[in-house]
């Protein structure tokens, strides 16, 4: 699975993306974030505040119940405004 951080998701990680392999129990958006958090410093910090993090899986916005698998592609970011 290939997740991509964007904005001051990406500084407080410290990279712009990554190839991860969750443990099977992680089935959806939810418990993603949650096994990235438990991953400990930068993703803890980032991540602490899930309703500021809004996620696309393979290109389209998804809900936290949003199931994943392996090959799929996650993107994370704070909400966006327009102006």
């Amino acid at each position: 699975m290939k997740i991509l951080y964007f904005a001051w998701l990406r500084t407080k990680i410290g990279a712009a993306s990554e190839e991860v392999e969750p443990p099977d129990e992680v089935s959806d958006v939810a418990g993603l974030l949650d096994w990235l958090r438990r991953r400990g410093g930068g993703y803890a910090d980032a991540l602490k505040e899930p309703s500021l993090v809004r996620v696309a899986v393979n290109l389209e916005y998804v809900g936290y119940d949003h199931p994943i698998a392996a090959g799929d592609e996650v993107a994370l970011f704070p909400p966006v405004t327009g102006g």
